[in-house]
């Protein structure tokens, strides 16, 4: 299998874009623990982002935590996402960015629309909606022309809601027609919290519903066939026999994702799309009274640029502690870890779908370290490996794609499982 090697002018594989940033920070220290898994056993890389003595200090923290003094040495690229000039030059010298540099709202297109125009593949971390569907919209058919690949929500969000999914259906013996799946979290005694960066996401991404539904009307699309018994949407807040705990539906860009992948498949591969709904345990009763005070708080102060100004400013106090400007520390992350628990059910095999109800039902697991700064960083390198490994799996074209998409038919799941995203049936 053909691999993706650099030249005298595209010197690095990777270039982490926002390098200094919270999450960008932990990337870099798993890029530095994969260098043998890059084309050749080798692997090119450079830090990137505005300030070079913040990228300095970076790779000196990079350094000591990993005991790799020659850290200290990586290149470095000064560029700033306001300059287009910069930015082009950085993706000039890259086989792929790995873009860090959030809200994405604000900060992502222009990094899209320099590496489609110099060449350079792209994947994300992002979980708004907007972004990822407006990328699709205004730049799939320039990334076709220019063989390029755009892959958003390569990190927590969305990698194992849809490799899982697709996961599910290659494991079960049949034709898949829906999968539920419910996530839960666990932290150790000091807790867990997540960076504010994610919390300010979250608020543009409700606040701009109205738009996203604008948005995807743009793209005419047709519904989906539904094979077999159409899923049932759960309530708002339920008990889930599965979690055996209460649960809410998932607000994250997961059910998004999903549901953009299974179309890609239906209309391009002619395979019957999979129902996907996505839910997410909360826990007991106190859990549920915070939840739902700091939700009322949030869906009132979300309609008006003060409040959402008030959301900004004060994180800890209108998320109870559990999203922080300083993020979770090092020891909170190594004891926090995260489950999916896929439930699918379809047709056996030699059971035609188009007639009766399903008879057969799977339930598959995937877990992980940490969500958003260990699991995350792990999903965005092994998806930055795949295509420098394997590019003859991907599409056959460029374009803007989901992870489901792009690499359906690649190992990234065995890559993820490797590192400690591990995927079974139970």
């Amino acid at each position: 299998m053909a691999s993706v090697e650099t030249s005298s002018s595209r010197p690095f594989h990777m270039v982490i874009f926002g390098a200094s940033g919270f999450t960008g920070q932990y990337v870099v220290e798993e890029v530095a623990r994969t260098l043998s898994e890059g084309p050749g056993g080798t692997l090119r890389w450079a830090v990137a982002g505005r300030s070079k003595a913040r990228l300095e200090k970076v790779l000196e923290q990079a350094a000591a935590a990993l005991s790799k003094p020659e850290l200290r040495t990586v290149d470095i690229i000064v560029s700033d996402v306001k300059e287009p000039d910069s930015l082009a030059a950085m993706c000039k010298q890259a086989v792929i960015v790995l873009n860090c540099v959030g809200p994405y709202r604000f900060y992502g297109e222009p990094v899209v629309k320099a590496c489609v125009e110099n060449g350079a593949h792209c994947l994300d971390i992002s979980g708004e909606p907007q972004f990822l569907e407006g990328m699709q919209l205004n730049y799939h058919s320039q990334a076709a022309e220019k063989g390029v690949y755009i892959v958003g929500s390569c990190g927590f969000d969305s990698i194992p809601a849809d490799m899982g999914v697709l996961y599910t259906r290659d494991q079960f013996r049949g034709t898949l027609t829906a999968v539920e799946s419910f996530l839960t979290a666990s932290g150790g005694p000091e807790g867990t919290s997540i960076h504010d960066g994610t919390w300010q996401s979250a608020i543009y991404g409700v606040a701009d519903s109205a738009s996203l539904r604008s948005l995807r009307r743009k793209f005419n699309y047709q519904p989906l066939p539904v094979v077999g018994a159409k899923i049932k949407r759960r309530s708002a807040l339920f008990f889930s026999n599965e979690l055996q705990q209460y649960a809410v539906p998932f607000m994250g860009t997961d059910p998004s994702v999903v549901k953009r992948t299974q179309r890609l498949m239906a209309e391009e591969q002619q395979e019957i799309p999979v129902q996907y709904g996505a839910y997410a345990g909360v826990g007991g009763v106190g859990n549920i009274i915070k939840m739902l005070v700091a939700g009322m708080m949030f869906l009132l102060l979300i309609k008006f640029s003060f409040g959402r100004n008030l959301l900004i400013k004060y994180p800890e106090f209108f998320s109870f502690g559990f999203f922080t400007k300083a993020g979770p520390t090092r020891s909170q992350m190594k004891d926090s870890s995260f489950q999916f628990a896929f439930y699918g059910e379809g047709y056996t095999e030699g059971n035609d779908p188009s007639q009766g109800k399903p008879d057969g039902k799977i339930r598959t697991l995937v877990q992980g370290p940490e969500a958003g700064y260990v699991a995350t960083p792990i999903a965005m390198v092994q998806a930055a490996l795949t295509i420098l490994n394997e590019p003859n799996s991907l599409p056959k074209k460029g374009g803007v794609y989901t992870p489901g998409g792009a690499f359906a038919k690649t190992t990234l799941i065995d890559r993820l499982h490797k590192h400690g995203i591990q995927f079974s049936v139970k």
